[in-house]
């Protein structure tokens, strides 16, 4: 037992880890420790206190109980030893093998998903998040309904009751089906208008950055610096799911926006990746992205993998991604000694004390001028709007006044340089308006 026994009024957690050839970590992976260690965070996040930690060597799970006969014997002298209330396992159990243990140990039992999904239940406070977690339960839950409807209740409290609640849950499959219908036609509409809004930024011609990292990376602390805002902001996992944007002005003078999503774990849950598509769309529909990273993490080049593969997942690559090696200040080595030669456009932070982050904006300035156009225009004096539109989004280097209408010289960003290069032809049925 390597976590030392603490005496409080949390629910008190044994953690039980395996590993194997099927489960891809060894005795001498770096990564153990690491996963080891993130699960007892997940644990104390969700309101529990890890008292004792358990680990197997498998070759593969045994398909009854995941662990083996004599590691179940071992789990259950550790129950009776450490007070245990709740055993979690740093994997995905199914129905059978978490019935089965729990019938042979007498104690609750969840795996890491379910406890993934108990965080996000706990800390979901708009609508639209607390839609997409409920889908995320709904779709985790039904396959493990029988039986199970007063566990899972709301009232029955713990780590992994905040189920969607216990009148949905006791209902037949159909009616489970029909809510999780009911639950996504909801999400669709919020796509939909999260699209409006979206389609109504990129008209606006402003870039949009995205702020994308490992859970408590500090990516919702560095939006508040860079944007004068007070967006929530905890030393917690998941402390923000639902996304934020905000306008920022960059050192030329041009305004960007920057969005703040979910932050990602290893293993993200599939339950959540399919239910929070709606909130994760802002980060596929963004111009650029800003990888935060926790520079004072033993782990972060593996959290950085691991963001990279969700990513990847998503048909999102980071190779243009600017890398924010956020949190310096707290840093245990020099910064010499930080190997950033394979990370994209690197610059080193800190979100809460404002190091760096007048680099970072440069960075930005620089990405975001390499994608902009300069433009010739003439834009008839029937289109003023457009004119004016121009003017609000544009950096002007020339402006004439002529028979048929205003000669501009403008940079402006790519996208919106082609709509009102198209907009301006289609009005007049001839070209004459050049971008290079």
């Amino acid at each position: 037992m390597s976590i030392p026994v603490k005496r409080n009024t949390l629910e008190r957690a044994l953690l039980v880890t395996m590993i194997g050839d099927d489960l891809i970590l060894t005795y001498d992976d770096p990564d153990l420790t690491a996963r080891r260690e993130e699960l007892a965070r997940l644990v104390d996040t969700a309101g529990g206190v890890p008292v004792g930690e358990i680990t197997q060597y498998r070759r593969r799970p045994d398909p009854r109980t995941f662990v083996g006969k004599g590691k179940v014997e071992e789990i259950a002298e550790a129950i009776e030893e450490l007070a245990v209330e709740l055993v979690v396992f740093n994997h995905e159990l199914s129905p059978g093998q978490q019935k089965n243990l729990e019938d042979s140990l007498g104690t609750r039992i969840i795996d890491r998903t379910r406890l993934i999904l108990d965080i996000f239940a706990q800390r979901a406070r708009s609508r639209e998040g607390k839609l997409q977690v409920e889908l995320a339960q709904l779709t985790y839950f039904l396959p493990r309904l029988t039986g199970r409807g007063e566990e899972l209740s709301r009232l029955a409290g713990g780590i992994g009751t905040r189920g969607p609640g216990e009148t949905k849950l006791e209902a037949d499959r159909r009616r489970v089906r029909r809510r999780m219908t009911d639950l996504r036609r909801e999400i669709a509409q919020i796509r939909a208008h999260r699209q409006l809004l979206r389609d109504r930024r990129r008209q606006d011609g402003v870039p949009v950055f995205a702020l994308v990292g490992y859970t408590n990376a500090g990516k919702s602390t560095l939006l508040n610096r860079l944007t004068d805002s007070e967006q929530g902001a905890e030393d917690k996992l998941f402390a923000t799911l639902d996304p934020a944007i905000r306008k920022a002005s960059l050192p030329s003078g041009l305004d960007v926006y920057l969005v703040d999503t979910v932050g990602f774990v290893r293993d993200l849950p599939t339950q959540l990746m399919a239910a929070f598509r709606a909130t994760l769309e802002e980060v596929v529909e963004a111009d650029f992205l800003v990888h935060v990273v926790d520079a004072s993490h033993s782990d972060w080049i593996e959290q950085v993998a691991a963001v990279e593969d969700v990513l990847a997942g998503m048909g999102v690559s980071t190779d243009g991604a600017i890398t924010a090696l956020n949190k310096v200040d707290r840093m245990e080595y020099p910064l010499a000694e930080v190997d950033t030669r394979e990370l994209p456009r690197p610059v080193r932070v800190s979100a809460l004390s404002g190091r760096g982050v007048r680099e970072l904006l440069d960075l930005m300035d620089d990405v975001v001028r390499a994608v902009r156009l300069r433009c010739e225009f003439i834009v008839p004096y029937s289109m003023m709007d457009l004119l004016d539109e121009i003017h609000g989004h544009g950096e002007m280097h020339g402006e004439k006044y002529l028979e048929e209408g205003v000669r501009l010289d403008v940079t402006l960003p790519a996208s919106m340089a082609d709509r009102i290069r198209s907009k301006l032809e289609s009005n007049s049925g001839k070209g004459g308006n050049e971008c290079t």
